[in-house]
């Protein structure tokens, strides 16, 4: 049980993954990401008339049941294969982020700032919605999120995927080491 409750190392996890390229490529032809999802449910659901949601998209449904294997998965391991205790942080970070009064690392994600009580704050609405909204627009706009990029794009040889991808690092660095501290200062 401990292969399943613990980490896998680097070097196990990251060939798993970067395996599915092949794997999906081999399989039916089939490209590896996630944001088209919702693409796909929404031209599954609405029957609207927008040029946008007017293509097969029975064709895409095993990303469908991709998508509720990854949520499912969540569900599964959080709730039946979770380790009791706070979550591994290096020390500095959680040294730094108690400077800006994070100061509960209990869960997965800090509550002190990502709960439905600070979503009614600047801080809390900066970070979850204005960020949910920037994460989906640049997803749109970049055409594919990071795993769909990083992963399979630049597995594939694509440029623009590899161009994506460092924007996306270039990005993270940024927002991390510069509009971070300063929401947190909110």
């Amino acid at each position: 049980m401990d292969v399943i409750t613990q980490p896998w190392p680097w070097y196990i996890a990251g060939p798993l993954i970067g395996l599915t390229v092949p794997v999906l490529l081999i399989l039916g032809n089939k490209t590896f990401g996630i944001s088209s999802v919702l693409r796909h449910t929404c031209a599954a659901c609405i029957p609207a008339n927008i040029k946008f949601f007017r293509y097969d998209w029975k064709k895409e449904t095993w990303n469908l049941f991709f998508a509720l294997g990854i949520i499912l998965g969540g569900f599964v391991a959080t709730y039946a294969l979770s380790v009791p205790g706070p979550v591994d942080i290096n020390p500095q970070t959680v040294s730094l982020l108690q400077q800006y009064g994070v100061k509960d690392f209990s869960g997965v994600l800090p509550q002190d700032i990502f709960n439905f009580g600070q979503l009614f704050t600047l801080r809390g609405f900066a970070l979850i919605v204005v960020g949910g909204f920037l994460v989906g627009f640049g997803t749109r706009y970049a055409g594919g999120c990071t795993s769909g990029h990083a992963i399979m794009g630049i597995s594939s040889l694509q440029w623009p995927s590899l161009v994506a991808t460092c924007c996306f690092m270039i990005g993270g660095f940024i927002a991390s080491w510069y509009l971070l501290p300063f929401l947190l200062q909110l």
